[in-house]
């Protein structure tokens, strides 16, 4: 596989966006913007001990030429401030205050990784009103997250330590899970911008006590007050039946896309066809009607 990076990346890359900075019960949110202020608003959310720049290069994708696409650091993630303690909830105030910062406009659409489609369908469940719609990407529907499962069994994010060579540290970035088809350009952009400058050396930039319970189970889903999609990746964590059953408990309103080819990170293996499916997803959401979810 050929490492050099293609030019739809490098030219994506070529505009990071304007940094913003917001505050969300006394926590520094911090987030990056690209497009016109007031178009349709897209905000773009990370998974577990991940950050904003996993959607560097899909970001600008997004904007065609009138969207308004902005990707936050959740607290405790990237170089957002941490706070006391983590939930759903907290998460989903933050972006709350993001839609409100940014200029995203009156009713964005949330997108969500992994643990960040938990993120953003907890937004949809309590302030969906004010919202587009929600998307979540391969984000499981059960006891915990994969980054949070991964924790507990000591397979990643234990302790986070010091290290003194920030090169040695970014070549030890692994995805969890892991998934042979990643492309390597993608990889090694996000892994470089994994790591922060502490006393002593290198460090991860997540705070590991994000990972203390943080679980989307089947019975915390109900009728959101806006459009749902759940994308799943063809190899990812969201077989066809849990799909389904989210659809059920949601009032048979929501979308179930799969992103063909796909592992769990579907930006780092297959980037292009989610950018396809989002561009069309969101096309279709600016100009049709929305299919209400019929009354129990």
């Amino acid at each position: 596989m050929s490492t050099a990076p293609p030019t739809w990346f490098t030219d994506a890359l070529a505009d990071p966006g304007e940094p913003g900075r917001t505050e969300s019960d006394g926590v520094e949110i911090r987030f990056r913007s690209w497009g016109t202020p007031g178009g349709p608003g897209v905000l773009l959310v990370h998974g577990g001990a991940a950050h904003l720049h996993w959607w560097d290069h899909i970001a600008p994708l997004l904007t065609e030429g009138t969207r308004r696409v902005v990707a936050v650091d959740l607290s405790g993630h990237g170089d957002s401030g941490r706070a006391p303690s983590y939930d759903l909830d907290r998460w989903a105030a933050e972006l709350r205050a993001v839609i409100d910062a940014a200029g995203l406009g009156p009713r964005p659409t949330l997108i969500g990784h992994s643990m960040g489609g938990y993120v953003t369908l907890t937004a949809a469940l309590r302030y969906g009103e004010e919202l587009a719609g929600s998307v979540a990407v391969d984000s499981p529907i059960r006891d915990r997250s994969p980054e949070e499962l991964a924790a507990r069994e000591q397979r990643a994010f234990g302790p986070v330590k010091v290290h003194p060579d920030r090169d040695a540290l970014v070549a030890r970035f692994r995805t969890i899970p892991g998934q042979p088809g990643d492309l390597p350009y993608v990889h090694r952009h996000i892994a470089e911008r994994s790591v922060r400058a502490v006393d002593g050396g290198w460090s991860w930039k997540f705070d590991p006590r994000i990972f203390g319970g943080i679980a989307l189970t089947p019975g915390d889903l109900g009728r959101p007050g806006c459009r749902i999609a759940l994308f799943r990746a063809e190899h990812g964590l969201v077989p066809a039946d849990m799909g389904e059953m989210a659809v059920d408990r949601m009032g048979r309103a929501a979308l179930v896309v799969e992103i063909p080819g796909a592992g769990h990170h579907v930006m780092i293996d297959q980037p292009l066809a989610l950018v396809t499916a989002l561009r069309t997803l969101l096309a279709d959401w600016e100009h049709s009607v929305p299919v209400v979810a019929p009354a129990i």
